[in-house]
């Protein structure tokens, strides 16, 4: 559904693995600005040009490297517990 494999939590996504090697995840859109000021960070795409909104940003693979891919899951996974079973 998002390009590759997708993780849910609590029946809900939380973070995609995509084809290419970048991250999908689902964040909280108030801290879009900060998480997009982090090296490897930019919006979420549908295809080649039609952004997925706020709450959405891919991260590069070179990013997720070493403590890298914890630092981007703690706010997509504080995100989802923010949200309880809403």
């Amino acid at each position: 559904m998002f390009g590759g494999v997708s993780f849910m939590v609590e029946g809900r996504m939380v973070v995609a693995a995509r084809r290419e090697g970048a991250l999908l995840l689902r964040i909280d859109p108030s801290t879009a600005a900060e998480l997009l000021a982090r090296p490897g960070a930019r919006p979420a795409l549908m295809g080649t040009d039609r952004p997925m909104g706020d709450g959405w940003i891919s991260v590069e693979p070179a990013a997720l490297e070493g403590t890298g891919l914890d630092s981007w899951l703690a706010p997509a996974l504080s995100f989802h517990a923010a949200q309880g079973t809403k």
